[in-house]
């Protein structure tokens, strides 16, 4: 997936954590959302201005973060 042009970086905005195209909730908050057990009908309840794109967004994020440490 790509995902630069949902996840985006702004040097003023949470301290220039990788966020959701703009908005202040960051791929951070969403990944410790899942991993503490909210699913993502419920995160998708919770805030409603994320879509179901935006968070595999921050899945696809997180797995190419993760490759790129590794190499």
């Amino acid at each position: 997936m790509d995902y630069s042009q949902i996840i985006t970086i702004e040097p003023g905005k949470r301290s220039g954590q990788p966020c959701i195209r703009g908005l202040r909730i960051t791929v951070q908050d969403v990944l410790e959302y899942l991993a503490g057990g909210m699913s993502m009908d419920e995160l998708l309840a919770d805030f409603p201005d994320l879509t179901a794109e935006d968070i595999r967004a921050c899945l696809a994020y997180a797995a190419d973060r993760e490759r790129r440490l590794r190499s």
